[in-house]
């Protein structure tokens, strides 16, 4: 994981990343004040097992998928109320399953024409 500049102003812009380019502010999460690429420990909390949730991503090889995480914040539930109903569920795992997300959405998108 790799830890870049502070946050840029109008004077000085965001930092960006030597390796992928994009401005720090693209992929800051709340509450972080650095630059982070996705960390291999929280990749490791996102399983993909074969007859388990018909094959799609999980978290940590529990009957629990990255969607239903994202789809409880959608609607509004907050990362306390998630891991109140979810004991086995950790923080982290909820960040896990928010970087594993955008990592899934930042590809370039080809239209007919």
């Amino acid at each position: 994981m790799e830890d870049h500049g502070a946050e840029g102003s109008q004077a000085n812009p965001p930092a960006r990343c030597e390796t992928c380019h994009r401005t720090q502010l693209s992929v800051m999460f709340r509450g972080s004040s650095n630059f982070k690429h996705m960390s291999a420990d929280r990749l490791k909390r996102i399983t993909v097992e074969e007859g388990k949730c018909g094959g799609r991503p999980c978290i940590r090889g529990q009957r629990i998928r990255v969607t239903d995480v994202l789809e409880l914040l959608a609607n509004g539930a907050t990362f306390d109320e998630i891991l109140a109903d979810y004991a086995f569920l950790e923080r982290e795992d909820i960040f896990a399953a928010i970087e594993y997300a955008a990592h899934q959405a930042d590809h370039t998108v080809l239209q007919a024409l």
